[in-house]
C-alpha cells in the first residue's frame, strides 16, 4: 500500500514526522497521487491522544500503535533525521542516507519526558513493554503525586483516580487555576469540580522546588517532595507533566534564523517556513498561536498538501485561520469536559465522544486498518 506514482513529473515530498499531522498529510499526498517518503524514528504510529490511559490500565498500550508500513508501504522510512540541507534539498538520516525532497512538510511535534512522548529510534513494541511497564510502578504505589495541572495533569489525575480510586491522589500546580487558558473559564472551573469529586487532592498556587533531585516514574516510598513556599508532603510516585518543548532536533540548525522563541518554525498564513516557499511546518512545531493539539495538526496537514497542490497547478494558495476552540479533556473513561467551537459541552457528551474510548477508531480509520 505504497504511495502512489506521482501525477506531476519531479515532486518528491518529504513528510518529517508520523504523528498526527505527518500521518494526515501523508494520506493527503497519498490520496493525491504525490510521491512521498514519511520519516518516523518508531515503526508505527503512536495516539498518543491515548497515552495517559495506556499509563494506567494494563493491556491498552498495544491497540495505541498502528504500524506505517501497512498503511504506507515502501513510501515509509524509519530512522533520524539529523539535518535539512536546504542549498541541496536532501533530508539526511542519521545513518547517513540522504532523500531528495521537491517539497518538505515538518512534522516533528513535541519532545518531553517519558509517558505522552517516546522519542527514539525503536520498534513499537519497546514502547508498549515501556507503558506496561510504568502500569506496574502505578499500581504498587500507595500514593502518587501529579506535577503540573494544565490539561495533561488534569487528565493524568483523573485516569489514576478514576482506575485506582483507593489510591491517595494529589495534583500540584503553580497557578490557582487549572487546565489549558485557551479554555472557558466555566469550563476550567469544571475541570476542578470534576477531579474534586473524583477524590483527588488539590495543592495549587505552589510550584515543587526539588523536582531536579526526585525520581521520577518510579515508586520509591514515601518520597519528600518540597514547595517553594516550604510545604513538605510525601509520595510513592510521581509524575511530571509539565515540560514538553518543540522537537526541533532535526531542523534547528538548518532553519535557525526562521525559530520563534520557543523552537517552533515561525510560517506565514499558508504554513510555509520564511524564506523557503517549498518548506512546510505542521502541527507543534508550527508557530501558530493556538492550542497545540491533534486536531489542529490534522488541519494544519491539509492546507500544506493543498498548498502544494495548488502550487504545482498555479492555483492561489490557501491561507490557515485559527478558528474558535475545540477542546475535549477526558477525565477518565466516565467522565469529561470541554468545549466545542468555543461552546460548552454537557460532560457525558464529552465522556461518549472522547473518553470512553479517546478517539481511537479515527487513527485506525485514518490508517485505513482495522482495529485489533
Amino acid at each position: 500500500m505504497g504511495g502512489q506514482a506521482s501525477s506531476v513529473e519531479g515532486v518528491h515530498v518529504v513528510v518529517v514526522g508520523g504523528g498526527f499531522g505527518g500521518i494526515a498529510a501523508s494520506q493527503h499526498l497519498k490520496s493525491g497521487g504525490l510521491n512521498f517518503t514519511l520519516i518516523d524514528m518508531r515503526d508505527a504510529f503512536h495516539h498518543n491522544v491515548a497515552a495517559l490511559r495506556v499509563s494506567v490500565q494494563p493491556g491498552f498500550a498495544q491497540r495505541t500503535f498502528i504500524p506505517y508500513a501497512e498503511t504506507f508501504g515502501d513510501s515509509f522510512v524509519q530512522g533520524r533525521v539529523q539535518r535539512v540541507d536546504t542549498d541541496r534539498q536532501t533530508v539526511v538520516l542519521e545513518e547517513g542516507r540522504e532523500i531528495q525532497y521537491s517539497h518538505l512538510i515538518l512534522c516533528t511535534g513535541t519532545d518531553g519526558a517519558f509517558l505522552g512522548k517516546f522519542n527514539n529510534v525503536a520498534s513499537h513494541q519497546t514502547a508498549v513493554q515501556m507503558y506496561e511497564d510504568f502500569v506496574k510502578q502505578v499500581q504498587a504505589a500507595d500514593s502518587v503525586l501529579v506535577v503540573g495541572g494544565g490539561s495533561t495533569g488534569v487528565e493524568m489525575a483523573a485516569e489514576i483516580k478514576t482506575e485506582y480510586p483507593d489510591k491517595k491522589v494529589v495534583l500540584i500546580h503553580s497557578r490557582i487555576v487549572l487546565a489549558d487558558p485557551e479554555l472557558l473559564p466555566s469550563i476550567r472551573q469544571q475541570a476542578k469540580e470534576v477531579l474534586l469529586e473524583k477524590g483527588v487532592e488539590l495543592l495549587l498556587g505552589e510550584k515543587v522546588s526539588n523536582l531536579s533531585e526526585l525520581q521520577l516514574n518510579v515508586t520509591q516510598r514515601n518520597s519528600v517532595v518540597t514547595t517553594e513556599r516550604g510545604t513538605n508532603l510525601t509520595s510513592d510516585l510521581i509524575i511530571c507533566c509539565t515540560g514538553l518543548k518543540v522537537n526541533s532536533a532535526a531542523f534547528g540548525s538548518s532553519f535557525s534564523g526562521c525559530l520563534a522563541d520557543n523552537g517552533a518554525l515561525k510560517v506565514n498564513d499558508h504554513l510555509q517556513v520564511p524564506g523557503f516557499s517549498n518548506v512546510f511546518a505542521v502541527g507543534d512545531c508550527a508557530d501558530v498561536n493556538e492550542p497545540k493539539m491533534a486536531y489542529h495538526a490534522g488541519l494544519h496537514a491539509a492546507v500544506a498538501v493543498g498548498n502544494i497542490a495548488n502550487s504545482l497547478s498555479g492555483k492561489k494558495l490557501t491561507s490557515y485561520h485559527t478558528g474558535n476552540v475545540t477542546m475535549l479533556l477526558a477525565m477518565g473513561r466516565d467522565d469529561g469536559v470541554g468545549q466545542f467551537n468555543g461552546l460548552k459541552l454537557p460532560r457525558c457528551l464529552v465522556a461518549l465522544g472522547k473518553s470512553r474510548d479517546l478517539l481511537l477508531w479515527k487513527s485506525w480509520r485514518e490508517m485505513q486498518q482495522q482495529q485489533p
